[in-house]
């Protein structure tokens, strides 16, 4: 039986016939009269080389841009309006037993009425931490325990506390979009150093940083809108 080339062998082979494309490539580029199949063929795949890691580059953008904007969103539907809502006690961390677990994760949550939640526990254990965990958050709720499940009456807000809960979502808002920014921010970096590293060209340096202001543009006009009707929510009374 004939044995295998060993492979640090077979990888020296590898490496030199892409140094001879490549210095195909380089003389075709200096004024050769005429390019080989070949070295059209080995051009043609490094542009594509080129463009899938820029595109790449994008697609990782828009993933992390996504969950900002999702992040963002869960956050706003924490804040406290006049009306009930099961996602109100979404942003609720219950001590567990040591374990910090989401509320929603440990109860069942319902509405019973226009102003008023019913929190139904999987565990009678945990009862008392998730009465606890309400208590301590920041949604200025009192539940009442009535045996086998908590009931929170949803207190109508002041003007005073429509004003501040606004500035809140506001604020909220603001650290999505600049979580957007930052990720556009590392990607234009990337980008960058692919075209100063040669992997690219200006033009395809300059194609992928317009797409990613796109894609920047888009998740920033989501948020825009998140917070407008978020802020019609806080206002309505």
């Amino acid at each position: 039986m004939r044995a295998s080339p060993p492979l640090s062998l077979l990888l020296v082979l590898l490496t030199a016939t892409d140094a001879f494309f490549m210095g195909r490539i380089a003389s075709t580029l200096h004024g050769a009269p005429k390019c080989s199949y070949y070295t059209k063929a080995i051009a043609r795949r490094m542009a594509v080389t080129m463009e899938g890691e820029v595109a790449d580059i994008q697609k990782e953008a828009e993933i992390k841009m996504k969950k900002s904007v999702d992040s963002t969103d869960n956050n706003l539907k924490g804040i406290r309006t006049g009306r009930a809502s099961v996602t109100l006690l979404d942003r609720v961390m219950v001590d567990y037993f040591g374990s910090p677990t989401p509320l929603n994760q440990l109860a069942g949550v319902s509405v019973s009425g226009p102003q008023s939640l019913v929190v139904s526990p999987y565990d009678k254990c945990a009862f008392k931490l998730i009465e606890t965990a309400i208590l301590e958050s920041s949604l200025g709720l009192n539940p009442n325990n009535e045996g086998s499940v908590l009931r929170l009456n949803i207190p109508p807000l002041t003007e005073d506390r429509r004003k501040e809960l606004s500035k809140m979502a506001k604020g909220l808002a603001e650290e999505g979009k600049v979580a957007v920014r930052n990720v556009r921010r590392d990607a234009v970096e990337r980008v960058k150093k692919l075209e100063k590293d040669k992997t690219i060209g200006k033009d395809e340096s300059a194609n992928g940083q317009e797409a990613l202001q796109k894609l920047t543009d888009k998740y920033g006009k989501q948020l825009d809108e998140m917070l407008k009707s978020k802020e019609k929510e806080i206002m309505t009374v």
